[in-house]
């Protein structure tokens, strides 16, 4: 199939601003819970009537320091309660949020907060404050997050004047990508990009998500990221409860604490409670029943569809109580589903996941098309694929492969750069996504590689290495991998061990030469090769003397390999890979 399209199921009126369900809500259910602040006592409820109030108030100061309809404001923090707050405030008086990754260098926030013009920033910690003003002395407004906003004079009525200005097709945010490659660029998102696509995903493909009793989600990947943005939207838009958690590192317990109903994440997080869970039960002398529970809930889940033999139903109901149930009560027991976004889950955790009733949700999309094209849905979740188009989402697959995209999820364009929106939306409207796929006779994407990622060996045969580094990764011992072989004679992979699961005391620079470690790592190079022809196969691969991560500068904040700075930083390992051929 080359083309298909879903209709759409909500529309959003020209009128319509992403503040409306804030004051809708608190007018017509003050005392409804909305959020949950994380405090050192617990998780205190914010009401629809408070929270309403407390977006009032940073409004009211926004307006007092002369922000004006379109001005641009900056904000630097980790994933908390604030961001969502001061989110909201901002779009109430119309002006445009332009988020930083609290990770970014002095220069990315440089770039940012010169080519947005930001007019203002919102800063966490003294460590972003010291950024923001070395990048932009100049930048005359930087406030702190736990500070006071001076809110002058400034009247409700003031507020309600400059909310009622706002409309659909005004520019909301300013979301500047991550950059695997080169410098940074604006994606213009506007209220109708994020309400449309909100609504469209929360009355189609995951309503069923939000219909249990007191729908709860934690955030935790940062909200500068257009897939945590659009969650926050649809959870608001739900009236599920929403709280913040500001890291990974941090999430286990809160999930236990919170009890979510609901949770999104990127691949690395699901590997991560698999890997973990694998690991207490091989260190409890359980490793061979977990590995039994593992094959029945992945056979359990390719069959449920067809139904299950009686056999495998028995085997899964016992497994279901020693092995399954406790991994849901690791995470607070109530989760049973998730959303999985920005890489490819794998086949078999997706269906580990289902047959553990946690059954994740696996969709696609890009920063330039508001986060979701497609998405798999309760009841139509056909593992392997990333789903459907949305509701009001056509896809095409161009005759190159590469995955095309129309509708009102789109962008607007790159912000001052009608050059680079030009290269990727094309007269007819269709937006290039880069991303090569291709649509089964049910409509279902499946994507197979990315274009400009290609590699071509010195064979001249084309090798997609993301398939091969999501298989590898999987490996509970493996934490990144980057295959190369672009002009090579063959294809090789560089890796990295997880500190995590090295054994207490042990250092990778040991463990990277052990047999043992090196002949589970050919097992997973050997299991990943399964997938694709004999050219295509990895022939050798280099354990990296350390991991490739964000704070080394080789990973983008939501964990994608910056394939430059690697090919750059590691070109002598690379080298030692063909040396000899």
């Amino acid at each position: 199939m080359r083309e298909y399209s879903v209709p759409v199921l909500v529309d959003v009126p020209a009128s319509a601003s992403l503040s409306d369900t804030v004051f809708r809500r608190a007018e017509q259910e003050p005392g409804t819970v909305v959020m949950r602040r994380k405090t050192s006592g617990g998780w205190p409820v914010v009401t629809a009537a408070e929270f309403r109030d407390q977006v009032v108030e940073v409004a009211k100061g926004l307006i007092a320091a002369g922000i004006s309809h379109g001005d641009r404001v900056a904000l630097m923090s980790r994933t908390r309660y604030e961001w969502t707050l001061i989110d909201y405030a901002v779009w109430t008086v119309g002006a445009v949020t332009v988020p930083i990754y609290e990770t970014s260098s002095v220069e990315q926030v440089r770039w940012i907060l010169s080519d947005s013009e930001a007019k203002a920033a919102f800063v966490e910690l003294d460590t972003h404050e010291e950024t923001v003003r070395e990048a932009a002395p100049e930048l005359k407004a930087v406030w702190r997050i736990d500070g006071a906003l001076d809110t002058g004079d400034v009247s409700d009525a003031d507020v309600d004047q400059r909310r009622e200005q706002v409309v659909s097709t005004d520019l909301a945010t300013v979301v500047y990508t991550s950059g695997t490659t080169g410098r940074p660029k604006g994606c213009g998102i506007t209220h109708d990009n994020l309400l449309f696509t909100a609504l469209n995903v929360l009355r189609g493909p995951l309503e069923p998500l939000f219909s249990s009793k007191d729908p709860a989600a934690l955030l935790f990947l940062p909200l500068a990221h257009i897939f945590a943005r659009i969650i926050q939207v649809v959870l608001l838009e739900a009236g599920a409860i929403i709280a913040h958690t500001p890291n990974m590192k941090n999430v286990a317990p809160d999930l236990q604490d919170f009890k979510p109903t609901f949770l999104l994440g990127v691949p690395r997080v699901f590997e991560k409670v698999y890997n973990g869970a694998e690991q207490k039960a091989i260190a409890g002398g359980k490793g061979k029943i977990f590995a039994s529970a593992v094959e029945v809930a992945v056979a359990w889940s390719r069959a449920s569809d067809a139904g299950a033999p009686l056999a495998l139903r028995l085997k899964h109901a016992l497994f279901d109580r020693l092995v399954y149930a406790k991994l849901r009560a690791a995470t607070g027991g109530r989760l049973s589903a998730a959303v999985s976004g920005g890489g490819a889950l794998g086949e078999r955790l997706g269906h580990f996941f289902r047959g553990a009733r946690i059954e994740v949700f696996e969709g696609y999309g890009l920063t330039e098309t508001t986060a979701p094209c497609s998405v798999n849905m309760p009841y139509a979740n056909k593992i392997g694929t990333v789903g459907k188009p949305l509701p009001g989402v056509t896809l095409r697959i161009a005759d190159d492969g590469e995955i095309l995209a129309k509708g009102r999820n789109v962008f607007q364009g790159y912000w001052k750069n009608d050059e680079a929106t030009a290269d990727v939306i094309d007269a007819d409207g269709w937006f290039h996504t880069g991303d090569i796929g291709e649509l089964d006779a049910d409509g279902y994407l499946k994507i197979t590689g990315r274009k400009k990622e290609i590699l071509v060996t010195a064979a001249g045969k084309n090798v997609a290495p993301g398939p091969l580094e999501d298989a590898l990764r999987a490996h509970p011992l493996i934490s990144q991998a980057m295959i190369v072989g672009d002009g090579r004679p063959f294809v090789a992979a560089l890796i990295t061990l997880d500190p995590e699961a090295l054994p207490a005391g042990a250092s990778v620079a040991e463990l990277r030469k052990d047999p043992a470690v090196l002949a589970d790592v050919q097992a997973a190079v050997d299991r990943a090769n399964l997938q694709v022809s004999k050219a295509e196969q990895i022939k050798k691969f280099l354990l990296l003397d350390g991991d490739i991560t964000e704070e080394s500068g080789h990973l983008t904040p939501t964990l994608k390999v910056k394939r430059n700075l690697v090919m750059r930083d590691f070109a002598k390992e690379i080298e030692e890979l063909y040396d000899g051929k």
